[in-house]
């Protein structure tokens, strides 16, 4: 990415991770009046330091399509939201038993298990009621049953929650790059492909641009993913917040595991070009769109 292109991306993500932090605080603040235990617990994740890339991703769709972006932003959150809850989940001693997450505690080591799972699922059900709110989601009741639809069944036992099953149970068997392949387009992508599907439907994007922003998702998500991976074997912990090698200690199967690093490399950029290969119909206003994939490449935390 050249220092122009860089620039460009630093200064917009910063600004939507701005608007998003902004709306995320504005909607938890409504939680407070309920039991500060579980708040304190639900805002402590929530504001650990996310990259906010789904949420972002959503947006620059709608930006993308010359949609209102404060119409989409309860969606971004509500995306968000979800997000968050997988994290806090995946992290217990009974999935990945991490104890750090962004250079922070986890949620479990500063609260214990039962509030963190407690947390988590909180975070998933109230997803579904800012998604749910007519004065927040303002667009006919049909868009919002099917933005409701679309992020329910990426989150749910055929997207994100499949993937984490089969990343559970595939670890320590041979390697199978088409079983690691379904478990990075469920347990990444689904909910990546969700973000730009739901911008569509907001934005009553054409089958044709819809379809593009869905491949788009899924590349997006696939690359993402195989950039995790490959960090957890060469990045730096202290840029990352999190130890390395630690999917290696586990037998779980990665790319950097089934192909090589060189090779994983290799897949990723692959993944980055037929992502913004997909925007070729797109103008000016796909520039974020565009960058993101690039910057997925480059990250180095």
């Amino acid at each position: 990415m050249i220092e122009k292109d860089r620039e460009f991306l630093q200064a917009y993500l910063q600004d939507r991770r701005n608007l998003v932090e902004e709306a995320l605080q504005e909607y938890l603040a409504g939680l407070a009046g309920e039991r500060e235990d579980i708040y304190r617990a639900i805002h402590y994740s929530v504001f650990a330091g996310g990259k906010r890339i789904r949420p972002i991703l959503c947006l620059a769709a709608v930006d993308a399509l010359g949609g209102n972006l404060a119409v989409a932003m309860p969606v971004a959150c509500a995306l968000e939201f979800i997000h968050t809850y997988s994290l806090i989940h995946d992290d217990l001693p009974a999935m990945d038993d991490d104890d750090l997450r962004r250079g922070k505690p986890t949620s479990h080591k500063v609260f214990g298990e039962a509030l963190a799972i407690l947390a988590g699922d909180g975070l998933l059900t109230e997803a579904f009621v800012l998604l749910s709110r007519a004065e927040k989601i303002m667009l006919p009741a049909q868009k919002r049953l099917n933005i409701i639809h679309e992020i329910a069944y990426a989150a749910g036992v055929s997207g994100m929650v499949g993937g984490q099953v089969l990343d559970i149970l595939c670890e320590k068997i041979a390697p199978d790059e088409n079983i690691l392949s379904e478990i990075h387009r469920r347990k990444t992508g689904a909910l990546i492909v969700a973000s730009l599907n739901a911008a569509s439907i907001i934005c009553g994007a054409t089958k044709s641009r819809k379809s593009a922003l869905s491949d788009y998702g899924l590349n997006v998500g696939m690359a993402f993913q195989i950039a995790d991976d490959i960090l957890n074997v060469t990045g730096d912990s202290l840029l990352l917040g999190k130890e390395t090698g630690s999917d290696a200690a586990r037998g779980k199967m990665t790319y950097p595991s089934v192909l090589g690093i060189e090779e994983a490399k290799r897949k990723l950029h692959q993944h980055v070009e037929e992502a913004i290969g997909s925007l070729a119909d797109f103008d000016e206003r796909a520039r974020p769109l565009r960058l993101i994939a690039r910057y997925i490449e480059e990250r180095q935390k």
